[in-house]
Protein backbone atom coordinates (compact mmCIF):
# COMPACT_ATOMS: atom_id res chain seq x y z
CA UNK A 1 0.00 0.00 0.00
CA UNK A 2 1.42 3.63 -1.07
CA UNK A 3 0.84 6.05 1.74
CA UNK A 4 -0.43 9.55 1.22
CA UNK A 5 1.70 11.90 -0.36
CA UNK A 6 1.17 14.80 2.37
CA UNK A 7 2.04 11.90 5.35
CA UNK A 8 5.53 10.68 4.02
CA UNK A 9 7.10 13.98 3.83
CA UNK A 10 6.32 15.14 6.85
CA UNK A 11 7.74 11.79 7.58
CA UNK A 12 11.19 12.70 5.99
CA UNK A 13 11.35 16.16 7.85
CA UNK A 14 14.68 15.18 9.06
CA UNK A 15 15.86 13.90 5.99
CA UNK A 16 18.15 15.71 3.47
CA UNK A 17 16.43 17.76 0.64
CA UNK A 18 17.58 14.75 -2.00
CA UNK A 19 15.88 12.32 0.12
CA UNK A 20 12.33 14.19 -0.01
CA UNK A 21 12.96 15.10 -3.75
CA UNK A 22 13.57 11.35 -4.80
CA UNK A 23 10.22 10.38 -2.43
CA UNK A 24 7.89 13.56 -4.24
CA UNK A 25 9.14 11.85 -7.66
CA UNK A 26 8.14 8.84 -6.48
CA UNK A 27 4.70 9.63 -5.19
CA UNK A 28 4.08 11.75 -8.55
CA UNK A 29 5.09 8.33 -10.28
CA UNK A 30 3.00 6.04 -8.02
CA UNK A 31 -0.15 7.97 -7.23
CA UNK A 32 -0.30 10.48 -10.21
CA UNK A 33 0.76 8.20 -12.95
CA UNK A 34 3.41 10.75 -14.11
CA UNK A 35 5.15 9.87 -17.49
CA UNK A 36 6.63 11.71 -20.17
CA UNK A 37 4.10 13.85 -22.11
CA UNK A 38 3.12 13.53 -25.34
CA UNK A 39 2.46 16.87 -27.24
CA UNK A 40 -0.89 17.58 -28.54
CA UNK A 41 0.24 18.55 -32.09
CA UNK A 42 0.32 22.06 -34.26
CA UNK A 43 -3.36 23.22 -35.42
CA UNK A 44 -3.65 23.40 -39.45
CA UNK A 45 -5.79 25.41 -41.09
CA UNK A 46 -5.81 25.83 -45.00
CA UNK A 47 -4.81 29.40 -45.37
CA UNK A 48 -7.49 31.75 -45.51
CA UNK A 49 -7.51 35.51 -46.54
CA UNK A 50 -7.70 38.46 -44.06
CA UNK A 51 -7.35 35.68 -41.05
CA UNK A 52 -5.64 37.59 -38.20
CA UNK A 53 -2.99 35.23 -35.80
CA UNK A 54 -1.08 37.08 -33.06
CA UNK A 55 2.52 38.17 -33.82
CA UNK A 56 2.85 39.35 -30.48
CA UNK A 57 2.27 35.70 -28.70
CA UNK A 58 3.85 33.57 -31.56
CA UNK A 59 2.28 31.00 -33.90
CA UNK A 60 4.06 27.94 -31.69
CA UNK A 61 3.28 26.37 -28.67
CA UNK A 62 3.54 22.87 -26.75
CA UNK A 63 0.85 21.34 -25.71
CA UNK A 64 0.70 18.44 -23.39
CA UNK A 65 -2.24 16.04 -24.74
CA UNK A 66 -2.76 14.25 -21.45
CA UNK A 67 -5.67 14.28 -19.31
CA UNK A 68 -6.25 17.32 -16.72
CA UNK A 69 -5.72 15.52 -13.68
CA UNK A 70 -2.13 14.35 -15.17
CA UNK A 71 -1.80 17.70 -16.21
CA UNK A 72 -2.27 19.60 -12.75
CA UNK A 73 -0.32 17.26 -10.79
CA UNK A 74 2.57 16.78 -13.44
CA UNK A 75 5.41 19.48 -10.92
CA UNK A 76 3.21 19.21 -7.54
CA UNK A 77 6.18 17.67 -5.88
CA UNK A 78 8.09 20.74 -5.96
CA UNK A 79 5.63 22.81 -3.95
CA UNK A 80 4.09 19.97 -1.95
CA UNK A 81 4.09 21.77 1.53
CA UNK A 82 2.97 24.82 0.40
CA UNK A 83 -0.79 25.99 0.53
CA UNK A 84 -3.06 24.88 -2.32
CA UNK A 85 -6.30 26.99 -1.24
CA UNK A 86 -7.11 28.22 1.89
CA UNK A 87 -10.84 29.52 3.07
CA UNK A 88 -10.54 33.43 3.06
CA UNK A 89 -13.10 33.53 5.87
CA UNK A 90 -12.69 30.79 7.68
CA UNK A 91 -8.98 29.88 7.73
CA UNK A 92 -9.65 25.89 7.09
CA UNK A 93 -6.67 25.21 4.26
CA UNK A 94 -5.00 22.12 1.96
CA UNK A 95 -1.80 21.79 1.14
CA UNK A 96 -0.65 20.66 -2.29
CA UNK A 97 0.59 17.41 -0.71
CA UNK A 98 -2.81 17.25 1.40
CA UNK A 99 -5.07 18.00 -1.55
CA UNK A 100 -3.26 15.55 -3.72
CA UNK A 101 -4.26 12.72 -0.88
CA UNK A 102 -7.67 14.11 -0.60
CA UNK A 103 -8.53 13.88 -4.40
CA UNK A 104 -7.07 10.17 -4.45
CA UNK A 105 -9.14 9.06 -1.82
CA UNK A 106 -12.31 10.18 -2.96
CA UNK A 107 -11.50 9.43 -6.55
CA UNK A 108 -11.28 5.63 -4.97
CA UNK A 109 -14.20 6.00 -2.98
CA UNK A 110 -16.07 7.57 -5.90
CA UNK A 111 -15.62 4.35 -7.96
CA UNK A 112 -15.94 1.92 -5.06
CA UNK A 113 -18.61 3.17 -2.42
CA UNK A 114 -20.67 5.45 -4.68
CA UNK A 115 -20.35 2.92 -7.99
CA UNK A 116 -19.73 5.31 -10.38
CA UNK A 117 -18.58 4.48 -13.88
CA UNK A 118 -16.30 5.69 -16.52
CA UNK A 119 -17.77 8.67 -18.03
CA UNK A 120 -21.01 9.07 -15.80
CA UNK A 121 -21.20 12.85 -14.51
CA UNK A 122 -20.96 14.26 -11.20
CA UNK A 123 -22.61 17.64 -10.37
CA UNK A 124 -20.67 20.42 -8.30
CA UNK A 125 -22.98 23.35 -6.70
CA UNK A 126 -20.70 25.10 -4.40
CA UNK A 127 -19.36 28.44 -3.76
CA UNK A 128 -15.63 29.23 -3.63
CA UNK A 129 -14.26 26.70 -0.71
CA UNK A 130 -11.01 25.12 -0.25
CA UNK A 131 -12.77 21.43 -0.95
CA UNK A 132 -13.87 22.58 -4.66
CA UNK A 133 -10.66 21.67 -6.53
CA UNK A 134 -10.42 18.52 -4.47
CA UNK A 135 -13.54 17.36 -5.16
CA UNK A 136 -12.72 18.21 -9.25
CA UNK A 137 -10.10 16.62 -9.68
CA UNK A 138 -11.18 13.95 -7.58
CA UNK A 139 -14.11 12.87 -9.94
CA UNK A 140 -11.77 13.48 -12.99
CA UNK A 141 -9.17 10.86 -11.89
CA UNK A 142 -12.19 8.77 -11.25
CA UNK A 143 -12.77 9.09 -14.90
CA UNK A 144 -16.52 11.29 -14.64
CA UNK A 145 -17.81 14.29 -16.01
CA UNK A 146 -18.24 17.58 -13.80
CA UNK A 147 -20.92 19.85 -14.28
CA UNK A 148 -20.54 22.74 -12.25
CA UNK A 149 -23.80 24.29 -11.39
CA UNK A 150 -24.31 28.07 -9.79
CA UNK A 151 -25.39 27.92 -5.57
CA UNK A 152 -27.65 30.45 -5.62
CA UNK A 153 -29.95 28.87 -8.37
CA UNK A 154 -33.34 27.42 -7.36
CA UNK A 155 -34.54 23.98 -6.79
CA UNK A 156 -36.16 24.38 -10.08
CA UNK A 157 -33.02 24.85 -12.11
CA UNK A 158 -30.75 23.04 -10.55
CA UNK A 159 -33.20 19.82 -11.45
CA UNK A 160 -32.88 20.90 -15.00
CA UNK A 161 -29.59 20.93 -15.41
CA UNK A 162 -29.27 17.66 -13.41
CA UNK A 163 -31.63 15.95 -15.73
CA UNK A 164 -29.99 17.38 -19.06
CA UNK A 165 -26.58 16.44 -17.45
CA UNK A 166 -27.69 13.28 -16.34
CA UNK A 167 -26.00 13.92 -13.22
CA UNK A 168 -25.34 10.74 -11.06
CA UNK A 169 -24.37 12.49 -7.60
CA UNK A 170 -24.27 15.73 -6.75
CA UNK A 171 -22.08 18.01 -3.95
CA UNK A 172 -23.15 20.69 -1.99
CA UNK A 173 -23.56 22.49 1.31
CA UNK A 174 -24.64 21.44 4.03
CA UNK A 175 -26.30 25.07 4.87
CA UNK A 176 -28.12 24.07 1.35
CA UNK A 177 -29.13 20.53 1.85
CA UNK A 178 -32.82 21.66 1.50
CA UNK A 179 -32.72 23.07 -1.86
CA UNK A 180 -31.02 20.38 -3.14
CA UNK A 181 -32.87 17.49 -1.85
CA UNK A 182 -36.22 19.55 -3.84
CA UNK A 183 -33.89 19.77 -7.08
CA UNK A 184 -33.36 15.53 -6.99
CA UNK A 185 -37.07 15.05 -6.32
CA UNK A 186 -38.03 17.90 -9.16
CA UNK A 187 -35.82 15.80 -11.11
CA UNK A 188 -37.50 12.41 -10.44
CA UNK A 189 -34.21 10.94 -9.60
CA UNK A 190 -32.70 8.98 -6.52
CA UNK A 191 -29.39 11.22 -6.48
CA UNK A 192 -26.94 10.80 -3.29
CA UNK A 193 -26.33 14.26 -2.16
CA UNK A 194 -22.33 14.84 -1.01
CA UNK A 195 -22.20 17.68 1.74
CA UNK A 196 -19.41 20.23 2.27
CA UNK A 197 -19.26 21.40 5.82
CA UNK A 198 -17.89 24.62 5.94
CA UNK A 199 -17.56 25.65 9.43
CA UNK A 200 -18.26 23.97 12.63
CA UNK A 201 -21.41 24.54 13.55
CA UNK A 202 -22.93 23.16 10.22
CA UNK A 203 -24.73 19.75 11.07
CA UNK A 204 -24.75 16.45 8.54
CA UNK A 205 -28.46 16.73 7.46
CA UNK A 206 -30.06 13.67 7.52
CA UNK A 207 -29.75 11.90 4.54
CA UNK A 208 -26.66 13.53 3.15
CA UNK A 209 -23.09 11.85 2.80
CA UNK A 210 -20.30 13.52 4.72
CA UNK A 211 -17.81 14.83 2.26
CA UNK A 212 -15.01 14.37 5.18
CA UNK A 213 -15.31 10.99 5.38
CA UNK A 214 -16.17 10.00 1.60
CA UNK A 215 -12.61 12.34 0.63
CA UNK A 216 -10.28 10.82 3.86
CA UNK A 217 -6.81 9.17 2.92
CA UNK A 218 -6.81 7.34 5.98
CA UNK A 219 -7.29 3.55 5.00
CA UNK A 220 -7.13 4.29 1.62
CA UNK A 221 -5.12 1.28 -1.13
CA UNK A 222 -4.26 4.43 -3.74
CA UNK A 223 -3.13 1.56 -6.12
CA UNK A 224 -6.61 0.14 -5.97
CA UNK A 225 -7.98 3.33 -8.38
CA UNK A 226 -9.18 1.85 -11.12
CA UNK A 227 -7.47 3.35 -14.17
CA UNK A 228 -10.03 4.33 -17.51
CA UNK A 229 -8.29 4.08 -20.78
CA UNK A 230 -9.09 7.84 -20.97
CA UNK A 231 -8.45 9.91 -23.83
CA UNK A 232 -7.65 13.54 -24.02
CA UNK A 233 -10.29 14.36 -26.59
CA UNK A 234 -12.94 12.97 -24.26
CA UNK A 235 -15.59 15.03 -22.47
CA UNK A 236 -14.24 16.07 -18.80
CA UNK A 237 -16.51 19.14 -18.26
CA UNK A 238 -20.34 20.11 -18.79
CA UNK A 239 -20.69 23.87 -17.41
CA UNK A 240 -23.96 25.57 -19.14
CA UNK A 241 -24.17 28.29 -21.41
CA UNK A 242 -26.69 30.32 -23.14
CA UNK A 243 -24.44 30.80 -25.74
CA UNK A 244 -24.98 33.58 -28.07
CA UNK A 245 -29.07 33.27 -27.76
CA UNK A 246 -31.53 30.76 -26.23
CA UNK A 247 -31.70 28.68 -23.20
CA UNK A 248 -28.80 27.09 -21.12
CA UNK A 249 -27.19 24.67 -22.96
CA UNK A 250 -24.46 22.20 -21.70
CA UNK A 251 -20.76 23.02 -22.95
CA UNK A 252 -18.90 19.33 -24.20
CA UNK A 253 -15.43 20.91 -22.97
CA UNK A 254 -11.93 18.36 -23.20
CA UNK A 255 -9.08 17.58 -21.56
CA UNK A 256 -7.34 19.15 -24.44
CA UNK A 257 -9.60 22.18 -24.51
CA UNK A 258 -8.86 22.73 -20.40
CA UNK A 259 -4.79 22.08 -20.91
CA UNK A 260 -3.79 23.72 -24.25
CA UNK A 261 -6.17 27.16 -22.92
CA UNK A 262 -4.24 26.32 -19.78
CA UNK A 263 -0.99 26.53 -21.69
CA UNK A 264 -1.72 29.70 -23.58
CA UNK A 265 -2.20 31.31 -20.01
CA UNK A 266 1.37 30.97 -19.18
CA UNK A 267 2.93 32.89 -22.76
CA UNK A 268 4.79 36.16 -22.14
CA UNK A 269 2.19 38.70 -22.73
CA UNK A 270 3.76 41.57 -23.53
CA UNK A 271 6.58 42.81 -20.73
CA UNK A 272 5.84 40.25 -18.57
CA UNK A 273 3.75 36.55 -17.81
CA UNK A 274 1.18 36.74 -15.28
CA UNK A 275 2.33 33.66 -12.94
CA UNK A 276 5.63 33.82 -11.35
CA UNK A 277 7.77 30.57 -10.97
CA UNK A 278 6.66 28.65 -7.67
CA UNK A 279 10.00 28.59 -5.45
CA UNK A 280 10.73 27.66 -1.72
CA UNK A 281 10.71 31.20 -1.04
CA UNK A 282 8.37 32.72 -3.22
CA UNK A 283 4.51 31.62 -4.26
CA UNK A 284 1.72 33.74 -6.03
CA UNK A 285 -1.26 34.12 -4.33
CA UNK A 286 -4.65 34.58 -5.66
CA UNK A 287 -7.64 35.95 -3.87
CA UNK A 288 -10.50 33.93 -5.77
CA UNK A 289 -13.51 36.20 -5.72
CA UNK A 290 -14.53 34.72 -9.13
CA UNK A 291 -17.11 31.62 -9.34
CA UNK A 292 -15.47 28.11 -9.43
CA UNK A 293 -18.74 26.98 -10.79
CA UNK A 294 -18.47 29.90 -13.90
CA UNK A 295 -15.71 28.48 -16.78
CA UNK A 296 -13.49 32.08 -15.81
CA UNK A 297 -12.83 31.37 -12.41
CA UNK A 298 -12.54 27.23 -13.18
CA UNK A 299 -9.69 27.07 -15.87
CA UNK A 300 -8.36 30.78 -15.57
CA UNK A 301 -8.13 31.10 -11.47
CA UNK A 302 -8.52 27.62 -10.54
CA UNK A 303 -6.44 25.07 -12.67
CA UNK A 304 -4.23 26.80 -14.10
CA UNK A 305 -3.15 28.15 -11.68
CA UNK A 306 -3.05 24.54 -9.13
CA UNK A 307 -0.78 23.62 -12.52
CA UNK A 308 1.51 26.26 -11.49
CA UNK A 309 1.88 26.26 -7.78
CA UNK A 310 -0.08 28.93 -6.69
CA UNK A 311 -2.03 29.99 -3.61
CA UNK A 312 -5.77 30.08 -3.85
CA UNK A 313 -7.83 32.29 -1.01
CA UNK A 314 -11.10 30.97 -1.83
CA UNK A 315 -14.10 33.78 -1.64
CA UNK A 316 -17.31 32.10 -1.16
CA UNK A 317 -19.10 35.51 -2.42
CA UNK A 318 -18.20 39.09 -3.04
CA UNK A 319 -18.03 41.29 -0.03
CA UNK A 320 -16.64 44.48 0.60
CA UNK A 321 -15.13 43.29 4.27
CA UNK A 322 -14.06 40.09 3.63
CA UNK A 323 -12.18 40.92 -0.43
CA UNK A 324 -10.36 43.29 1.15
CA UNK A 325 -9.44 41.18 4.50
CA UNK A 326 -7.88 38.39 1.51
CA UNK A 327 -6.32 41.03 -0.66
CA UNK A 328 -4.40 42.55 2.69
CA UNK A 329 -4.36 39.58 5.15
CA UNK A 330 -2.81 37.31 2.55
CA UNK A 331 -0.54 39.29 0.29
CA UNK A 332 -2.72 38.80 -3.00
CA UNK A 333 -0.69 39.22 -6.01
CA UNK A 334 -2.77 38.68 -8.99
CA UNK A 335 -6.46 38.99 -9.41
CA UNK A 336 -8.35 38.04 -12.05
CA UNK A 337 -11.46 40.01 -12.09
CA UNK A 338 -15.12 41.35 -13.77
CA UNK A 339 -15.35 44.83 -14.02
CA UNK A 340 -17.86 45.81 -11.57
CA UNK A 341 -14.97 44.66 -9.17
CA UNK A 342 -12.17 46.63 -10.97
CA UNK A 343 -14.86 50.13 -10.04
CA UNK A 344 -14.84 48.95 -6.63
CA UNK A 345 -11.29 48.89 -5.85
CA UNK A 346 -10.55 52.18 -8.60
CA UNK A 347 -13.49 53.80 -6.94
CA UNK A 348 -14.75 52.94 -3.55
CA UNK A 349 -13.22 54.70 -0.53
CA UNK A 350 -12.68 51.81 1.62
CA UNK A 351 -10.17 50.63 -0.77
CA UNK A 352 -6.84 51.93 0.15
CA UNK A 353 -3.63 51.79 -1.46
CA UNK A 354 -2.23 49.81 1.31
CA UNK A 355 -4.85 47.15 0.37
CA UNK A 356 -3.43 46.95 -2.95
CA UNK A 357 0.50 47.09 -2.17
CA UNK A 358 0.93 43.58 -2.86
CA UNK A 359 -0.71 43.08 -6.19
CA UNK A 360 1.19 42.94 -9.20
CA UNK A 361 -1.11 41.96 -11.93
CA UNK A 362 -5.04 42.86 -12.56
CA UNK A 363 -6.67 40.81 -14.88
CA UNK A 364 -10.04 41.94 -16.08
CA UNK A 365 -12.11 39.64 -18.28
CA UNK A 366 -15.68 38.06 -18.67
CA UNK A 367 -17.52 42.09 -19.84
CA UNK A 368 -16.09 44.88 -22.09
CA UNK A 369 -14.60 47.72 -19.66
CA UNK A 370 -13.23 51.05 -20.72
CA UNK A 371 -10.24 52.39 -20.56
CA UNK A 372 -11.37 55.22 -17.81
CA UNK A 373 -11.98 52.28 -15.11
CA UNK A 374 -8.51 51.23 -15.84
CA UNK A 375 -6.71 54.30 -15.40
CA UNK A 376 -8.72 55.27 -11.81
CA UNK A 377 -7.67 51.93 -10.71
CA UNK A 378 -3.79 52.24 -12.22
CA UNK A 379 -4.37 56.00 -10.63
CA UNK A 380 -4.73 54.55 -6.85
CA UNK A 381 -2.22 51.79 -7.14
CA UNK A 382 0.83 52.66 -10.08
CA UNK A 383 2.33 49.80 -9.68
CA UNK A 384 -0.50 47.66 -10.38
CA UNK A 385 0.02 45.63 -14.48
CA UNK A 386 -3.49 45.68 -15.86
CA UNK A 387 -4.63 43.90 -19.14
CA UNK A 388 -7.98 42.35 -20.22
CA UNK A 389 -8.83 39.38 -21.32
CA UNK A 390 -12.00 38.13 -23.59
CA UNK A 391 -13.47 34.57 -24.07
CA UNK A 392 -16.52 32.27 -23.80
CA UNK A 393 -17.33 29.08 -22.09
CA UNK A 394 -17.24 27.50 -25.33
CA UNK A 395 -13.86 28.23 -25.56
CA UNK A 396 -12.27 27.35 -22.28
CA UNK A 397 -12.36 30.15 -22.30
CA UNK A 398 -9.72 32.12 -23.35
CA UNK A 399 -9.38 33.23 -27.33
CA UNK A 400 -7.90 37.00 -26.67
CA UNK A 401 -5.23 38.30 -24.56
CA UNK A 402 -4.31 41.79 -23.52
CA UNK A 403 -0.45 42.39 -23.41
CA UNK A 404 0.63 43.90 -19.81
CA UNK A 405 2.38 46.57 -19.39
CA UNK A 406 0.52 48.45 -22.28
CA UNK A 407 -1.41 51.56 -21.56
CA UNK A 408 -3.87 50.25 -24.15
CA UNK A 409 -6.58 49.52 -21.48
CA UNK A 410 -9.42 49.41 -24.02
CA UNK A 411 -8.30 46.38 -26.00
CA UNK A 412 -8.88 43.10 -24.95
CA UNK A 413 -5.50 41.51 -26.88
CA UNK A 414 -4.60 39.15 -29.65
CA UNK A 415 -5.18 35.98 -29.91
CA UNK A 416 -3.00 33.50 -28.04
CA UNK A 417 -0.79 30.82 -29.76
CA UNK A 418 -2.72 28.26 -32.00
CA UNK A 419 -5.86 30.42 -31.75
CA UNK A 420 -7.14 32.14 -34.78
CA UNK A 421 -9.51 35.21 -34.97
CA UNK A 422 -11.25 37.30 -37.56
CA UNK A 423 -13.84 39.34 -38.08
CA UNK A 424 -16.73 39.16 -40.73
CA UNK A 425 -19.63 41.48 -41.88
CA UNK A 426 -22.90 40.51 -40.05
CA UNK A 427 -24.74 39.60 -43.67
CA UNK A 428 -21.94 37.89 -45.09
CA UNK A 429 -22.85 34.14 -45.90
CA UNK A 430 -19.32 33.76 -46.90
CA UNK A 431 -17.33 35.30 -43.82
CA UNK A 432 -14.97 36.53 -45.39
CA UNK A 433 -12.93 38.32 -43.26
CA UNK A 434 -12.43 41.94 -42.78
CA UNK A 435 -9.87 44.43 -42.78
CA UNK A 436 -8.65 46.72 -39.72
CA UNK A 437 -11.42 49.09 -37.77
CA UNK A 438 -14.19 47.50 -39.72
CA UNK A 439 -17.05 46.37 -36.98
CA UNK A 440 -18.53 42.74 -37.33
CA UNK A 441 -19.19 39.66 -35.40
CA UNK A 442 -16.09 38.05 -34.09
CA UNK A 443 -15.37 34.21 -35.20
CA UNK A 444 -12.56 32.18 -33.67
CA UNK A 445 -11.33 28.54 -33.62
CA UNK A 446 -8.13 26.56 -31.80
CA UNK A 447 -7.89 23.67 -29.77
CA UNK A 448 -9.49 25.39 -26.75
CA UNK A 449 -13.11 25.49 -29.08
CA UNK A 450 -15.80 23.29 -27.20
CA UNK A 451 -16.75 19.91 -28.77
CA UNK A 452 -20.32 21.35 -28.92
CA UNK A 453 -23.32 21.36 -26.98
CA UNK A 454 -24.61 18.49 -24.90
CA UNK A 455 -27.89 16.89 -26.89
CA UNK A 456 -28.47 19.81 -28.88
CA UNK A 457 -27.50 19.25 -32.72
CA UNK A 458 -28.90 22.44 -34.25
CA UNK A 459 -27.29 24.58 -31.34
CA UNK A 460 -24.18 23.49 -32.01
CA UNK A 461 -24.44 23.62 -36.13
CA UNK A 462 -25.60 26.94 -35.60
CA UNK A 463 -22.71 28.29 -34.04
CA UNK A 464 -19.88 27.03 -35.54
CA UNK A 465 -19.51 28.25 -39.22
CA UNK A 466 -17.21 26.42 -42.21
CA UNK A 467 -13.96 25.97 -41.47
CA UNK A 468 -14.10 25.29 -38.29
CA UNK A 469 -14.84 28.75 -36.97
CA UNK A 470 -17.13 29.28 -33.91
CA UNK A 471 -19.40 32.45 -34.22
CA UNK A 472 -18.70 34.51 -30.81
CA UNK A 473 -21.62 36.83 -31.29
CA UNK A 474 -19.84 39.39 -30.39
CA UNK A 475 -19.04 42.42 -32.19
CA UNK A 476 -16.06 43.60 -32.39
CA UNK A 477 -13.21 45.12 -34.64
CA UNK A 478 -9.13 45.29 -34.19
CA UNK A 479 -6.64 48.23 -35.33
CA UNK A 480 -4.03 48.86 -37.34
CA UNK A 481 -1.57 46.80 -34.46
CA UNK A 482 -3.80 43.53 -34.05
CA UNK A 483 -5.53 44.49 -30.95
CA UNK A 484 -9.38 43.46 -30.61
CA UNK A 485 -12.06 45.81 -29.27
CA UNK A 486 -15.52 44.22 -28.18
CA UNK A 487 -18.03 46.87 -28.96
CA UNK A 488 -21.43 44.75 -27.82
CA UNK A 489 -23.51 41.37 -28.40
CA UNK A 490 -24.92 41.09 -31.00
CA UNK A 491 -28.36 40.83 -29.80
CA UNK A 492 -27.74 43.50 -27.71
CA UNK A 493 -27.35 45.98 -30.15
CA UNK A 494 -30.20 48.72 -30.98
CA UNK A 495 -31.01 49.85 -34.18
CA UNK A 496 -32.19 53.54 -34.13
CA UNK A 497 -33.37 53.90 -37.61
CA UNK A 498 -31.07 51.21 -39.46
CA UNK A 499 -27.86 52.74 -37.30
CA UNK A 500 -26.67 50.39 -34.82
CA UNK A 501 -25.89 51.57 -31.80
CA UNK A 502 -23.81 49.83 -29.06
CA UNK A 503 -25.22 49.95 -25.38
CA UNK A 504 -21.43 49.85 -24.02
CA UNK A 505 -20.36 52.18 -25.77
CA UNK A 506 -23.22 54.62 -23.94
CA UNK A 507 -22.75 52.59 -20.77
CA UNK A 508 -18.66 54.29 -20.43
CA UNK A 509 -19.58 57.53 -21.33
CA UNK A 510 -22.44 57.65 -18.23
CA UNK A 511 -20.12 55.86 -15.95
CA UNK A 512 -17.31 58.38 -16.43
CA UNK A 513 -20.18 61.21 -15.03
CA UNK A 514 -19.04 62.16 -11.61
CA UNK A 515 -22.62 61.17 -10.19
CA UNK A 516 -23.30 58.05 -11.71
CA UNK A 517 -21.69 54.70 -9.60
CA UNK A 518 -23.13 51.99 -12.23
CA UNK A 519 -24.88 52.00 -15.88
CA UNK A 520 -27.17 50.26 -18.25
CA UNK A 521 -28.49 50.98 -22.03
CA UNK A 522 -31.21 48.60 -23.13
CA UNK A 523 -33.16 49.58 -26.29
CA UNK A 524 -36.54 50.80 -25.87
CA UNK A 525 -39.49 50.58 -28.81
CA UNK A 526 -39.92 53.18 -30.47
CA UNK A 527 -43.15 54.18 -33.22
CA UNK A 528 -40.97 56.30 -35.69
CA UNK A 529 -37.03 54.68 -35.14
CA UNK A 530 -37.90 51.37 -34.48
CA UNK A 531 -36.17 51.39 -31.01
CA UNK A 532 -34.18 54.36 -28.94
CA UNK A 533 -31.98 53.97 -26.22
CA UNK A 534 -32.86 53.90 -22.66
CA UNK A 535 -30.54 53.89 -19.71
CA UNK A 536 -30.80 52.94 -16.27
CA UNK A 537 -28.52 54.36 -13.57
CA UNK A 538 -27.43 53.64 -9.90
CA UNK A 539 -26.53 56.91 -8.43
CA UNK A 540 -23.33 57.87 -6.02
CA UNK A 541 -24.09 57.89 -2.33
CA UNK A 542 -25.91 61.77 -2.03
CA UNK A 543 -25.78 62.54 -5.63
CA UNK A 544 -28.59 65.03 -6.98
CA UNK A 545 -27.93 64.34 -10.67
CA UNK A 546 -30.98 64.66 -13.02
CA UNK A 547 -32.83 62.56 -15.59
CA UNK A 548 -32.24 65.74 -18.01
CA UNK A 549 -28.47 66.12 -16.65
CA UNK A 550 -27.96 63.01 -17.83
CA UNK A 551 -29.60 63.08 -21.15
CA UNK A 552 -27.59 66.12 -22.31
CA UNK A 553 -24.37 65.28 -20.87
CA UNK A 554 -24.65 62.07 -23.24
CA UNK A 555 -26.15 64.22 -25.60
CA UNK A 556 -23.11 66.55 -25.93
CA UNK A 557 -20.75 63.46 -26.46
CA UNK A 558 -22.45 61.48 -29.15
CA UNK A 559 -24.21 61.28 -32.99
CA UNK A 560 -27.94 62.12 -32.77
CA UNK A 561 -29.23 58.86 -33.32
CA UNK A 562 -26.80 57.64 -29.55
CA UNK A 563 -28.77 60.17 -27.61
CA UNK A 564 -31.09 58.83 -24.77
CA UNK A 565 -34.52 59.41 -25.97
CA UNK A 566 -35.84 56.53 -24.16
CA UNK A 567 -34.88 58.15 -20.81
CA UNK A 568 -33.05 57.55 -18.35
CA UNK A 569 -34.52 55.53 -14.78
CA UNK A 570 -32.90 55.55 -11.67
CA UNK A 571 -32.01 51.90 -10.18
CA UNK A 572 -30.97 50.76 -6.78
CA UNK A 573 -29.04 48.08 -8.87
CA UNK A 574 -27.58 46.89 -12.19
CA UNK A 575 -28.46 43.30 -12.82
CA UNK A 576 -25.78 41.11 -13.25
CA UNK A 577 -24.79 37.64 -13.80
CA UNK A 578 -22.04 35.88 -11.85
CA UNK A 579 -19.16 36.81 -14.32
CA UNK A 580 -20.28 40.37 -14.05
CA UNK A 581 -21.75 40.80 -17.60
CA UNK A 582 -25.44 43.31 -17.45
CA UNK A 583 -28.32 41.29 -18.03
CA UNK A 584 -30.16 43.65 -20.16
CA UNK A 585 -32.82 41.18 -20.94
CA UNK A 586 -34.46 41.34 -17.54
CA UNK A 587 -34.33 45.54 -17.60
CA UNK A 588 -36.10 45.38 -20.84
CA UNK A 589 -38.66 42.44 -19.45
CA UNK A 590 -39.47 44.54 -16.36
CA UNK A 591 -39.43 48.36 -17.72
CA UNK A 592 -39.55 48.48 -21.39
CA UNK A 593 -42.41 45.57 -22.33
Amino acid sequence: MIRGVSTRISQLSNATNVVKKSWRKQCVQLISTKSQFKYLEECVYPPENGFEQNSLYGRSLQVPHTTVDQYIWEHFGQWANKTAAICGVTGRSYTYGKLRDHCAALAIRLQQQCGLGYSDTLAICLPNVPEFPAITLGAIEAGLIVTTINPIYTAEEISKQLVDSNTKILFGTAANYTVLKQATNLAQRKIPIVCVRTSNDDLLPEGAIDFAELSNPTGVHFSSLQHHRRDPEDIVFLPYSSGTTGLPKGVELTHTNIVSNSEMLKVKAGKTILIYPTTDTFQDVLPCVLPFFHIYGLTVTMLSKLQQGCKLVTLPSFRPETFIDALYKHKGTVLHVVPPIVMFMSQHEIVKPEHLESVRNVFSGAAPMGALDAQRLIAKAPEIVFAQGYGLTETSPVVLIGPLGSDNYSSVGSPPPRTQAKIVALDDPNNTALGPNQNGELLVRGPQIMRGYHNNKQATDDIFAEGGWLRTGDIAYYDDQLQFYITDRLKELIKVKGFQVAPAELEEILRDHSDVADAAVVGQSHPISGEVPRAFIVKKKNAKVSENDLMKYVADKVAVYKKLEGGVTFVDSIPKNASGKILRRKLKDEYCG
